[in-house]
């Protein structure tokens, strides 16, 4: 079936003055139906999984980075660091940029400077120009990711709108999953000789293909009502994002020198005087970066508290098992990410039958999918104890098929519960904000059980290691279970 192509025109977020039969609490129509078209969903969800795919897709890669670029572990920790600090740092002034300036528009930009950041990645000389290349990157990502939230939340209604948002949740997580297994294929094929520079040059004909999608396909929107970026907001929040973040990812491969504590050390105050500017530009009527009003929303504050563990264990599973299996299973960068491809069907297959079952049981579903995603982790770490170090692929699906359906069921209805109730002006920041939040959580993951593994790997051997993080992360689930008894029991 053949879907009409929408011209590029912009769209309005707010109704002009006329009776509205709008019911109280739904969001407000547009002047124009359809205002997104199939096709430009999928352009929109296509320029969404480049930056989710490509924060995970060097783990498989980083050994033939170190071979071949002769990298201390510090730089390859800064390869991973360097693209996450630079993507949590900046989403919410892209989210607030495509706002101001046009979504559509800033989804453009985003995808041009993705894919030549991709370019300069795969043609890095050197680990410390790979570095550069790849902060670059997550800058580039940080302008694109926001502009797709916002564009469903503002170019979409009802039904469409939640089927929207739950595909952006599926795409979300299986791109992270698919990050590793497409970065495995790569490296093995081995492609003209290109070896792991492939898993970023695959990035520019796909990001020139979507540019070519985009400029066709994607309704220009943006806020009715644009304001100034908030300057000192935005210094303050990069500013604690890095004085956490950064630490805690290349801490323990440098040797946590003098540095790493002393920004550890700032967070706090730093984080508290972004909350404290937040706060007084709001109640002085100019527009904050991250509206403090915003977390006033209880669909918005629920569902935050809940994302943050859900990533934190999310990005170190990732992180952890990609190791795993190639430094203590012996697998090769293929059959490393051959062995995810279970988890991958199953979290999109879940994902997908999400919109039905939350429109029948509410925050139910989450609550049922944290308990099978802990009933996955579960498996995975029985698996693992009784059958290691001679574990064949096939043995690893079962596992990893629980955990992915379980995974499929918690994070997109947590997206869309977040921007169930979020104003149209809003949807930018909010995006921002919610994008933030989860891609913090994923560095954080890396970060805390990625030093807990190599920390006990040492002493205690691979398979031990890989034991204590896996049962770390069930904790973390149930914890992450008992939040979900504090959701809306109706998700909109």
């Amino acid at each position: 079936m053949l879907f009409p192509v929408s011209e590029t025109r912009t769209i309005p977020t707010t109704l002009p003055s006329a009776p509205s039969t709008t019911p109280a609490g739904a969001p407000p129509r547009t002047a124009a139906n359809p205002l997104l078209t199939p096709l430009g969903l999928l352009t929109v969800l296509l320029g969404a999984a480049l930056p989710m795919i490509d924060f995970f897709i060097v783990n498989v890669a980083l050994p033939t980075i170190e071979r071949d670029l002769h990298a201390s572990p510090a730089t390859l920790e800064m390869v991973v660091a360097g693209y996450g600090v630079a993507y949590a740092t900046l989403l919410v002034l892209g989210g607030r940029l495509g706002d101001m300036a046009g979504r559509r528009r800033l989804f453009l930009w985003g995808l041009a400077a993705f894919g030549l950041t991709s370019l300069a990645c795969g043609l890095a000389p050197d680990a410390w120009t790979l570095v550069a290349a790849r902060v670059a990157q997550g800058a580039a990502a940080a302008l694109l990711l926001p502009q797709v939230l916002a564009t469903i939340q503002a170019a979409t209604t009802g039904k469409r709108r939640a089927k929207a948002v739950s595909l952006y949740g599926g795409t979300a997580g299986v791109s992270s999953a698919v990050g590793q297994v497409l970065g495995g294929l790569l490296v093995s094929v081995d492609l003209a000789g290109s070896g792991w520079r492939a898993v970023f040059l695959v990035n520019v004909p796909i990001a020139a293909a979507a540019w070519l999608l985009a400029a066709r396909t994607v309704p220009e929107t943006r806020s009715p009502h644009p304001s100034r970026v908030d300057g000192p907001g935005t210094v303050l929040l990069a500013a604690a994002l890095i004085t956490l973040l950064l630490p805690l990812t290349e801490g323990r491969a440098a040797g946590w020198p003098l540095w790493s504590w002393v920004l550890l050390a700032l967070f706090p105050f730093l984080a508290g005087a972004f909350l404290a500017v937040e706060r007084r530009a709001e109640r002085t009527g100019r527009t904050p970066l991250v509206p403090p009003s915003l977390f006033r929303i209880p669909s918005v504050r629920s569902g935050l508290a809940m994302i943050i563990p859900f990533s934190i264990g999310f990005g170190g599973f990732m992180f952890v098992v990609a190791v795993a299996l190639q430094t203590g299973l012996r697998y090769g960068p293929l059959a490393a990410g051959i062995a995810l491809v279970p988890l991958c069907l199953a979290f999109f297959a879940a994902s997908l039958a999400g919109p039905r079952l939350v429109s029948r049981y509410g925050r139910k579903v989450v609550i049922t999918g944290s308990l099978i995603q802990g009933a996955g982790l579960l498996t995975l770490a029985l698996t693992v104890q009784a059958g290691w170090p001679g574990l064949p692929v096939a043995a690893l699906a079962p596992s990893m098929a629980v955990l992915g359906a379980g995974q499929g069921l918690v994070l997109p209805v947590l997206l869309r519960l977040v921007l169930s109730e979020l104003p149209a002006e809003q949807a930018g920041v909010g995006g921002g904000v919610m994008v933030t939040t989860q891609q913090s959580g994923l560095a954080l993951g890396v970060a805390t059980l990625g030093t807990l593994f190599l920390s006990v790997m040492p002493s205690a051997g691979i398979r031990d290691a890989f034991l204590a993080a896996l049962l770390t992360q069930l904790v973390i689930v149930v914890g992450t279970t008992f939040l979900g008894l504090r959701l809306p029991r109706r998700v909109r």
